[in-house]
């Protein structure tokens, strides 16, 4: 058993509770009260002081490519990006993820304790993806949900990838007309298993009739304003759930983005305009997705941005205009919406992992310091 008490509770649902006492017992989080009440009853506990300090939930990532794109030793750890094939809905990230890479203890060191590790934007069906926890010995203790989506993407990545190499697609269009195709197809083999018939497995239709059944959701990469529209059509035509991840030109159409009612990760705006798409990427468009009343979450989409960055970026959104309590919503609460697990993690409740983390300060005053990341009640980074 663990107590934390003393400090400032940010919950991450928008409130906060001072002097907050929280217990923790077998992984979760059993008790919250405003003050420890008798201490005699935790005669056996780990008593923590947080006295002076501020508790948050442990942060959340929706958006990374951490462990399959290792940091630090070049092509040997690009595993994200299977660029035989423009379509593989086949291949899954966590087949892909190296516990051992070293963006896991940077997330512990920075507060980060769950994230979603995606396939890259290759391709225009790119796989599945898992959500996981940053500590563990295997990739398989760490599994939150697998898995948790299907990865697409529309715009520059594919055009220059299979363009480059004279094949399908090297326009928006071929983006669309393939995934059509892949879609068509898995409607097909579906409709033949649904109707009682006998069908040759196929690991690529498998996996999309996931998606067609609402099993889970597709993630699609779309920076470009004409790119999320033809998402949303797309999405009309073949009826399934989906997020838009990265969503740079989202404030140009955001109340269209806020009628499909879809949630959106924006990210990495801390990186450079690098290519076409870009050019118009700010924090101004968390500002208008606000105002549309469109639920974001805020990603570094390591290793673009490295992932201790997280906070880093939510810091920087307030400072151009938003709002403190849903810049820390959209690294935390949002941010499990928008990976489904709401009920495990995002803010620190009764029933909940025990994912939370203690900071030095004020966690938006960018000179204070994780102190403290707890991670399934137990404790994987303390500051030295």
């Amino acid at each position: 058993m663990i107590v934390i008490h003393g400090g400032t509770l940010l919950v991450g649902n928008g409130q906060k509770i001072e002097n907050a006492c929280i217990v923790i017992e077998e992984g979760k989080i059993k008790e919250i009260t405003k003050q420890l009440q008798d201490p005699s009853l935790f005669d056996h506990a780990e008593i923590i002081d947080a006295s002076g300090k501020f508790i948050t939930p442990g942060l959340i990532d929706v958006h990374t490519h951490l462990g399959i794109h290792e940091e630090g030793i070049g092509k040997e750890g690009h595993d994200f990006n299977e660029i035989s094939s423009p379509a593989t809905p086949h291949v899954r990230a966590i087949d892909g993820i190296n516990p051992k890479d070293k963006g896991f203890d940077d997330a512990r060191r920075a507060g980060v304790t769950t994230v979603q590790v995606m396939p890259g934007s290759a391709n225009v069906i790119g796989g599945e993806m898992v959500v996981i926890k940053t500590v563990g010995q295997t990739v398989d203790e760490m599994v939150v949900r697998n898995p948790s989506g299907m990865k697409a993407a529309f715009g520059e990545n594919p055009k220059r990838v299979y363009g480059n190499k004279g094949k399908l697609p090297t326009t928006r269009m071929g983006i669309a007309a393939l995934f059509r195709e892949q879609f068509i197809q898995a409607q097909t083999y579906l409709q033949k298993i649904e109707n009682g018939k006998e069908v040759e497995r196929d690991l690529k239709m498998e996996n999309l009739a996931k998606v067609l059944k609402k099993e889970i959701p597709l993630r699609v990469h779309a920076h470009r304003a004409d790119d999320i529209m033809t998402v949303i059509r797309l999405a009309k035509e073949f009826g399934f759930d989906y997020t838009i991840e990265h969503c740079t030109e989202g404030h140009h159409i955001a109340n269209y983005i806020a009628e499909s009612g879809i949630r959106v990760s924006v990210g990495p705006t801390m990186s450079t305009r690098s290519k076409v798409e870009l050019a118009d990427k700010g924090w101004h468009t968390l500002l208008a997705l606000r105002d549309a009343g469109v639920p974001f979450s805020i990603t570094t989409d390591h290793p673009v941005i490295g992932i201790e960055h997280l906070m880093t970026s939510a810091i920087l959104a307030v400072k151009h205009g938003l709002e403190e309590s849903l810049a820390l919503q959209a690294i935390t609460l949002n941010a499990a919406k928008h990976l489904g697990i709401e009920d495990r993690v995002g803010s620190v409740e009764v029933g909940k992992d025990a994912d939370i983390v203690i900071w030095s300060g004020d966690p938006f005053d960018l000179r204070q310091n994780v102190e403290m990341t707890i991670i399934n009640g137990h404790v994987v980074f303390q500051k030295d």
